[in-house]
């Protein structure tokens, strides 16, 4: 058996390893492990659908609900692991240590937190979202079992970041595929087999984000040169918080905000029916699903730009992120047109008896698969300047396609345009990011150069 790699290995390989070879190694596994949350995802929303269409648009309203869990998991994991990465990177283990614990142990309590408001208030919630009369039943029995798992899911998100940022990618995959499998085993088991409907869904998605808890919890104890989860280093105050937020708010602004979006997209979907929520619900998924392979392949990319911009590396920060522009505007491409194409064969896996669905999911699909390739250059500029510790720009680039650029359009051309204005609105929002980034990345790019302009003449 190979011997795991010692720290000092490990930050070799980080500052040393060409970036064409590293960063796919790193990317492997977290692409992997995206792709099949995404997938057992989708597994909720294909076998929901097949019990009604109102059933399939539960999924969607208390998706907003799981997209806030997310953001905050997302905020306080890659905020943790963003700045361990430049503090490994510094060789500053003991500062590593605390980063850790106060970011794990902080996810657990906001997720009890959640877990008890959330429950205490489930059905006007759920009304909140926007559910219709016939869909509230549905959201509110799904959405129960889903905050009952807050806690282990946030604390999941956390861990999940903080072995990618130390490189261990590998393991990270196996507690969320895992995870993510028994989830598809689960589902039509207890939907169909112990006729449970909405709540087999629901509890099947609970119980698989427990057992990924309990593998990435083991994974992080017992791997060698692994910082280790200590009670006693749970440091809560501004000097430990100030720096985890710095780097993880734009990780929630982009989450958050994905959340309040999806929220408007579904009130603003209300007046057109159960279907119009039901089809954007599955198109939201299925764009999920694509952009995993994406946000999977710049998680392999992030540790490497962290840790070498703490080693003042700055010349393979830059290499590394057009390396990935590259590999991500050829894989949106690609799949984009296979998606435009394919799109009304695609809605209809999910709700082939509903019509409706199909026509209107089938337009909102096409629109998003125009603008895949404008994604590339939003999620990859966002991941450079997230993990160099550039957190204002960062959060205006996260907030930008599911909230700031993407919310006027859900508020206003529906009631222009009618249900045309829902289904472009996304695309629109992805251009309006794109030149947004072109604003900020030109500035970060050039600092970049200069940066490393100056440290090889140092280096000199």
């Amino acid at each position: 058996m190979k011997k795991a790699m010692t720290r000092e290995e490990r930050y070799t390989m980080m500052i040393e390893t060409p970036v064409n070879k590293l960063i796919p190694k790193l990317a492997v596994p977290t692409i992997i492990s995206m792709l099949v949350t995404s997938i057992y995802n989708m597994a909720d929303t294909f076998f929901v659908s097949q019990i009604s269409t109102s059933a399939s648009a539960a999924v969607g309203i208390v998706f907003s609900v799981q997209a806030m869990i997310q953001a905050i998991g997302f905020m306080l994991g890659m905020g943790s692991g963003n700045c361990i990465s430049r503090t490994l990177g510094s060789r500053d283990d003991e500062r590593a240590e605390r980063i850790a614990a106060t970011g794990f142990i902080t996810a657990l309590i906001i997720g009890a937190l959640f877990t008890i408001c959330g429950i205490s208030m489930l059905h006007p919630l759920v009304r909140f979202l926007g559910a219709t009369e016939t869909i509230a039943p549905y959201a509110a029995e799904y959405g129960f079992y889903i905050l009952l798992a807050a806690p282990v899911m946030m604390g999941s998100f956390v861990l999940n970041n903080l072995l990618r940022a130390q490189g261990y990618a590998f393991y990270s995959m196996i507690g969320i595929t895992t995870g993510g499998i028994i989830n598809m085993i689960l589902d039509p088991i207890l939907i169909f087999g112990f006729d449970m409907g909405i709540a087999g869904a629901a509890i099947a998605t609970a119980v698989s984000q427990c057992i990924s808890f309990g593998l990435l919890v083991f994974q992080t104890m017992t791997r060698e040169g692994c910082i280790r989860l200590k009670l006693s280093k749970f440091t809560p105050n501004f000097s430990m918080y100030g720096p985890i937020l710095h780097a993880g708010v734009p990780s929630l602004c982009r989450q958050g905000l994905a959340s309040v979006a999806t929220i408007i997209l579904n009130v603003a979907a209300n007046p057109f029916g159960d279907a119009a929520i039901a089809a954007m619900s599955i198109v939201s998924r299925y764009m999920m699903f694509i952009n995993s392979a994406l946000i999977g392949f710049g998680q392999g990319f992030q540790p490497v730009c962290g840790f070498n911009f703490g080693a003042k590396r700055y010349d393979r920060v830059l290499e590394s992120f057009w390396f990935c522009l590259k590999v991500a505007v050829i894989l949106l491409t690609t799949l984009g047109a296979i998606s435009f194409l394919g799109a009304e064969q695609i809605l209809t896996m999910f709700r082939r008896d509903d019509l409706n669905v199909i026509a209107i999911g089938t337009v909102a699909l096409r629109f998003q698969c125009m603008t895949m390739p404008l994604q590339a250059w939003i999620i990859m500029s966002n991941m450079l300047t997230q993990s160099i510790g550039y957190g204002f720009r960062a959060s205006i680039l996260s907030s930008g396609r599911q909230g700031i650029c993407l919310i006027p359009p859900l508020l206003i051309l529906p009631g222009l345009v009618g249900i045309l204005g829902l289904q472009m609105s996304q695309a629109i929002a992805d251009v309006l990011t794109s030149l947004i980034a072109v604003v900020i990345m030109v500035q970060i790019i050039k600092e970049l150069k200069e940066k490393a302009k100056l440290s090889k003449k140092t280096m000199d």
